[in-house]
């Protein structure tokens, strides 16, 4: 089993460094995750593969994309086997998460909004159907007892009422510093 009490032997991860899926149509991916969510591809292997980076990431790349065919089953993890639910990308403002909200609506892909407390949700499907989330964290500073884990539903105008449109979020900190 594992030690838990030895420092020693713990390599603490610091960060998700890319994540690689794998995609029915690579040219149709290509297209959603940089029209959608604001990608740059930095390496393309026409029908092979694709490699993208996020609009402000310092990463070689943020996303690689591997392309099986059209003939490739859905996913089962969830539903009938063990596997990865969704990923999920910070952005920076509430009033950034509003547009986006608004972008994956118009390309059919937003399937829920929540308010987790410490973060605020979308939650959408890539053209595969392979889940992900796009979320802004409240700064630190700002939580309070309310903004304990929970689950309702979004309401994103209120939320911009409360932290205002342009609010950096708290960039990977979801707890109040103590």
């Amino acid at each position: 089993m594992f030690d838990t009490d030895s420092s020693e032997d713990r390599m603490p991860v610091q960060r998700l460094n890319h994540a690689v899926l794998y995609v029915r149509n690579l040219e149709r991916s290509v297209r959603f995750y940089t029209e959608a969510l604001g990608f740059r591809v930095v390496n393309h292997m026409p029908g092979r593969a694709a490699f993208l980076q996020a609009e402000a990431s310092t990463n070689d790349h943020d996303l690689g994309l591997f392309h099986l065919g059209s003939s490739a089953g859905a996913s089962p993890a969830g539903r009938s086997t063990v596997g990865l639910y969704h990923l999920a990308w910070e952005v920076d403002t509430l009033g950034e998460l509003k547009r986006i909200a608004g972008v994956l609506s118009e390309h059919g892909a937003l399937v829920g909004a929540s308010d987790h407390g410490s973060t605020k949700a979308l939650y959408a499907h890539d053209p595969d159907g392979l889940e992900f989330e796009v979320s802004w964290l409240v700064p630190a500073d700002r939580l309070t007892a309310d903004d304990t884990i929970k689950t309702v539903a979004l309401d994103i105008d209120a939320e911009i009422e409360r932290y205002g449109e342009q609010t950096q979020g708290g960039v990977g900190v979801s707890f109040a510093a103590g």
